[in-house]
């Protein structure tokens, strides 16, 4: 029996791990008390780590589809497949001809970070879809255009702000989103006890609504309208901060934002949003009046007809409150792995559209087409019909509008690879599976989650179990497979992977005035380099030549992986410091409040003020002890049910099982009567296959900025079903 340190990596919030293992088996979990980031809180969720290690739903091995079944291979046979039949579409159709699905578990491994994006480099694919089209990618595009990077996240200072506004998110049980905090809830609590103030805007009493100051419950799919309505009151009342707070000569596009939200007068929205005019102007001037705020948006602003511009209006609201960039405001978190910043200059900005998709012409977003798209462009023939797919810890058919249909379409698409520990409603369609070893005997470094983290940081976690032999960590697996499609075939050394990439990155630093290491040699820097895994190596290079690093050298005392390794808990990079003008990638160099695009589409906006809403309209919701669609194993309190309010459930006679029907399709839900739920309004978790939510939806709505699906705020009709008859 021993311990061993682990970061979790099944969300956002990164949380310290204190691992008991017997063995070669972990058997236990606990929080790191001595973590510089977590200081040992541990969630539900990381507390079934043992369970997630040793789910005996995990594949052991490679499987290989023979005479239609697939079968158990080992791993040599694996890959001869991969590159017998990839091989074979690559050589008849290119690259191009493949597609490739990337799942949300990629964002917490290693493998995820640095071998997902050198496969689809070396395919040289537009084809490219992922979960972030059924989750944040309305955010990105917002920073996009405001910011000119996608990846310029600004996150709620939690630690320092006196008032917290969190519109469609629940961190209380899903430990946080787009923003990497561990302990959420503890936090809350002392935002509370040092006098600060919480509000939550949320169509349910949520667990994080109950603890709120102010729960305010619109309609599904009117943040947008709501913020719009905000800002009027901010305009309207004076309530602009002076020198938006100390970063106008940063901003543009101020008076035509206020333009604009002359059509968004409450009076006129509180009907739409549900709400009461004068609730729109206590929460504009509680944002304003704060001594610092930050509003916070997450899922529930994004996946929604008006995504992109209830993201972009959360942001419009801290910058116009004088709360961007600010301590106790949203500020920009500055990863380790990051490039070192660099002096303050112009960009080339944020565009969308640089080519479109085959089928229905969706235009590119972030190098991405919508995962509604994915289906449409396998089944449908024609010039660059996609001939092969790899989905890489993704499960596209439960998570994303009409399964039915993309299901059908796998069946039928010429070769399907699946790097994936599980045999799922997607994976079971793949001619090759892949598994990667469980978290346990793999790496972890947060190279995505850094990037959205509540207080800067740096720590890293080797294996703490060795892998069985002949199993290949998912580093190697992703970088065979790019070996194979750059002609050198699956059984190359994977490590010819990372030292190109390793040489390719210090060749451009080197010839970048503006690096710590510009001019030195390549060779040099590469010879300090510590011996061992390619990402490891990786790793240590990032560090060197990242903000905090040792630049090779140049500056003693900087961060390399030996410091890391000799700080198993971690480093602490202290709080997050204003930084804006380095952030900013413009044409113009300043925060363009009002791109084209999104003022564009506020015109939509307005006019669907007048639309009707009548019937039921139904949201997602979190549960605490699982994790999108992936963690639904672990059990607990988790139940999938629709929840409904009792005035509705009374008028329409529902007592026990109910028939959902939408746009896509039908299903068969228990109800859970609750008056947590807003009346109009029903809600069924995410990611279920017994009752799986996508099925109601035919994937045709989406948030034409983003192409992101519409999960919430879907019409349905729910009515009674005879529970003799369905049992």
């Amino acid at each position: 029996m021993r311990t061993e340190l682990r970061i979790c990596p099944i969300c956002e919030a990164t949380c310290g791990l204190a691992l008991t293992i017997d063995g070669d088996h972990v058997t236990a979990a606990r929080g790191d008390a001595e973590d510089v980031f977590s200081a040992g809180f541990i969630c539900p969720k990381g507390a079934t780590f043992a369970d997630l290690d040793n789910d005996p739903g995990r594949l052991t091995g490679p499987m290989v589809r023979r005479a239609g079944e697939l079968t158990e291979a080992t791993w040599d046979e694996a890959f001869d497949a991969v590159a017998e039949s990839l091989g074979a579409v690559l050589a008849e159709h290119g690259g191009r001809s493949v597609g490739v699905y990337v799942g949300n578990p990629n964002a917490h491994t290693v493998a995820g970070a640095l071998y997902g994006p050198m496969v689809i480099k070396a395919l040289g694919t537009r084809n490219v879809f992922s979960a972030s089209t059924l989750d944040q990618m309305p955010k990105q595009v917002a920073l996009g255009h405001l910011f000119g990077s996608p990846f310029a996240f600004a996150v709620p200072d939690l630690d320092r702000t006196d008032h917290l506004v969190i519109i469609g998110g629940n961190p209380l049980v899903s430990n946080g989103s787009l923003t990497t905090a561990p302990d959420f809830p503890g936090k809350l609590k002392a935002l509370r006890r040092r006098g600060g103030r919480l509000t939550v805007i949320d169509p349910a009493r949520t667990r994080t609504a109950a603890l709120a100051d102010w729960h305010l419950a619109p309609r599904p799919g009117t943040d947008a309208a709501l913020l719009f309505s905000v800002v009027h009151v901010l305009f309207d009342e004076d309530l602009v901060a002076p020198d938006l707070g100390g970063i106008a000569e940063h901003v543009t596009g101020v008076e035509r934002v206020r333009e604009m939200a002359l059509d968004f007068n409450p009076d006129l929205v509180a009907t739409h949003c549900g709400v009461e005019p004068e609730d729109i102007r206590r929460l504009a001037r509680e944002i304003a009046t704060a001594e610092s705020a930050a509003v916070y948006g997450r899922i529930g602003t994004s996946t929604v007809e008006f995504g992109t511009l209830g993201s972009w209006l959360v942001e419009v609201v801290n910058v116009l409150t004088g709360n961007l960039d600010r301590p106790g405001g949203v500020m920009f978190p500055l990863s380790p792995t990051a490039s070192k910043p660099r002096p303050p200059h112009r960009g080339r900005g944020f565009q969308v559209g640089r080519w479109h998709s085959r089928v229905s012409g969706h235009p590119e977003v972030t190098s991405e087409f919508p995962a509604v798209a994915l289906a449409e462009e396998i089944d449908t023939p024609g010039d660059g019909q996609i001939k092969a797919l790899i989905t890489i810890a993704g499960n596209p058919v439960l998570s994303a509008p009409d399964g039915d249909r993309l299901s059908k379409a796998l069946d039928g698409v010429g070769f399907m690879l699946s790097i994936d520990p599980y045999l799922n409603e997607t994976t079971r369609h793949a001619d090759v599976i892949l598994p990667p070893p469980p978290p346990s005997r793999s790496p972890h470094f947060d190279f995505v989650l850094n990037n959205l983290a509540v207080r800067n940081n740096a720590r890293y976690s080797p294996p703490v179990l060795p892998l069985d032999e002949g199993w290949p960590d998912e580093t190697e697996i992703l970088a065979r497979i790019a070996l194979l499609v750059f002609g050198l075939g699956v059984h190359a050394d994977p490590t010819l992977a990372d030292e190109q990439v390793i040489r390719g990155t210090l060749t451009k630093e080197s010839e970048d005035p503006e690096s710590p290491v510009a001019g030195r040699s390549v060779d040099e820097m590469i010879g300090m380099l510590p011996a061992g895994p390619g990402y490891e190596r990786r790793l240590d290079m990032m560090l060197r030549v990242g903000p905090y690093g040792d630049a090779f050298g140049a500056e003693p005392g900087g961060l390399t992986l030996q410091r890391l390794l000799d700080a198993p808990h971690g480093i602490d990079l202290g709080p997050l410091q204003p930084r804006l003008a380095e952030v900013l990638r413009t044409p113009s160099g300043q925060v363009e409040l009002a791109p084209d695009e999104l003022i564009a589409d506020a015109a939509r906006l307005r006019e669907s003020l007048a639309a009707r809403v009548d019937g039921l309209v139904l949201i997602g919701r979190r549960h605490l002890r699982s994790n999108n669609s992936w963690m639904h194993m672990t059990g607990g309190t988790n139940r999938c049910t629709l929840q409904i309010h009792p005035d509705d459930a009374a008028s329409r006679g529902l007592t026990d099982m109910v028939s959902v029907k939408g746009p896509g399709g039908e299903i068969l839900i228990p109800i859970e009567v609750t008056d947590t739920i807003r009346p109009g309004v029903v809600s069924i978790p995410h990611g279920w296959g017994e009752a799986n939510v996508n099925q109601l939806n035919d994937g045709a709505a989406i948030d034409p900025l983003s192409g992101t699906a519409v999960l919430n705020g879907i019409p349905v009709d729910v009515t009674a079903v005879d529970v003799t008859a369905v049992h």
